[in-house]
């Protein structure tokens, strides 16, 4: 039987991050839903319309199949990092919760399979909101990113440069 040890280095080098990253969220000085957290701010549940399409891609686990393809889904900060499945004709329609230190860039979609709808009206600062109808079968990547950290406005206060990034991978059948 091989024996896995972990050197010095590794566990000084993932104490370090880990550090730093716990750090940053302290640091913050922000008001609001990520104050006093020590990392980004998930939602706690994912839209019951996105269930069973929205289970994490990993290499493990197969693509959805067209059982599992729905109409319509709803995502949120929580579907980060998953792939889902839509009906063509269907919509996915995405809300991101930002804050004004910490705000969402406006949702990337990559491939020609999805088209932007009207996706509503974005009432607080920092929130990421947006709606794309399934108008052919492929595939197409939704991105957004916001920063890790409230930026500093005082001189002496600690804050970093890190990128918080949310990706969900869109197949249309």
């Amino acid at each position: 039987m091989r024996r896995t040890t972990l050197h010095r280095t590794t566990v000084t080098s993932v104490a370090a991050v880990t550090l730093l990253l716990v750090g940053c969220g302290s640091q913050n000085g922000g008001t609001g839903a990520d104050s006093g957290a020590g990392s980004p701010s998930r939602s706690a549940s994912a839209s019951a319309s996105a269930s069973a399409s929205t289970a994490p891609a990993t290499s493990s686990s197969p693509a959805p199949t067209e059982a599992e393809c729905t109409h319509n889904a709803e995502l949120t900060t929580a579907d980060d990092g998953r792939t889902i499945c839509l009906t063509t004709g269907g919509q996915v329609r995405l809300t991101l919760d930002g804050t004004k230190e910490r705000p969402w860039k406006p949702v990337v979609v990559t491939g020609d399979v999805l088209k932007a709808a009207n996706p509503g009206i974005v009432i607080l600062p920092g929130d990421a909101v947006a709606a794309y109808d399934a108008v052919a079968t492929g595939t197409a990547k939704l991105t957004s990113s916001r920063p890790l950290c409230a930026r500093s406005s005082s001189p002496g206060q600690v804050s970093c440069q890190g990128i918080e990034r949310w990706t969900v991978t869109v197949r249309v059948r």
